[in-house]
């Protein structure tokens, strides 16, 4: 059953959005080499709290952390450890936020230093596609408007993997909720999208093979040829002519700019909408 929100609830929804972004920006801003994944974490887990939230995927069906922290073949659900983070790695940081009775979702994928230039072009492709994606996040639209707009653009067009297990979804009282949105698929299809609508748009797109694999840790999911892996995700409301995206990754970007070393190498917040 698909949960429609009302104008008042979606500004909930926004504000929740918001403050995660603003955590992903405290990332953003302290993320280098030698720090662990646990130490990401914390910098997140530790802004939320104290800006009174509450981390959605801590202790959710027993996962350990505030932050699903993926690095490098790890396509989701990385659980934060000690692994200390090197030169050429790229990590992708997933985070849900609770507050004022509404979840928010949103995933960044972060260069750590000389990325390859491959690497760096399939997080671009990946950040463009969650644009394209979201251009067809309109009413009157299908669900399947989104999958096909980000597999075209991706698979077809670049020859990347898109995952297939695991898909975006509608988010809002609950963490997951109606409807499934998969990042492949066919226009026309799916269900079709009306005003009140939220949703969590989020691509993950794999450099080579589209087939994952679990760890034995159970929550972990890795490409199976252990290619790098890339996630961007947005909260998305549905709207009349325009989506109306809930999250920002503008202090994100900020914050990047920032980072020694990474003037020329940045992923430019690709835009759909003029």
């Amino acid at each position: 059953m698909i949960h429609y929100k009302t104008k008042e609830e979606i500004e909930l929804i926004r504000k929740s959005a918001l403050l995660l972004s603003a955590a992903l920006a405290e990332v953003a801003k302290s993320l280098k080499p030698g720090m662990s994944t646990l130490d990401v974490d914390a910098v997140a887990d530790k802004f939320i709290v104290e800006n009174g939230a509450v981390p959605s995927f801590k202790n959710y069906k027993g996962f350990p952390n505030a932050c699903c922290i993926s690095v490098n073949e790890a396509v989701v659900h990385g659980i934060p450890n000690k692994y200390v983070l090197k030169d050429g790695d790229i990590l992708t940081v997933d985070v849900g936020v609770y507050m004022n009775g509404f979840h928010a979702d949103s995933a960044y994928t972060f260069a750590i230093g000389d990325v390859a230039e491959n690497v760096r072009r399939l997080m671009a492709a990946t950040k463009a596609s969650l644009y394209k994606g979201i251009e067809k996040a309109v009413v009157g639209n299908r669900i399947g408007d989104i999958s096909y707009a980000i597999q075209e653009y991706t698979e077809k067009e670049r020859g990347y993997g898109v995952v297939r297990e695991l898909v975006g979804h509608g988010l809002g009282r609950h963490l997951h909720e109606d409807p499934q949105v998969p990042n492949y698929g066919k226009r026309g299809a799916g269900p079709v999208m009306k005003e009140g609508l939220v949703i969590a748009i989020e691509p993950m797109i794999n450099l080579r093979t589209k087939d994952v694999e679990y760890l034995e840790d159970g929550w972990t999911v890795v490409t199976r040829d252990r290619s790098p892996s890339v996630h961007f995700e947005h909260t998305v409301a549905v709207g009349k002519g325009k989506p109306d995206i809930l999250s920002s990754f503008s202090e994100i970007e900020k914050a990047e700019k920032k980072q020694p070393g990474t003037e020329h190498k940045l992923l430019k917040s690709v835009s759909v909408f003029g």
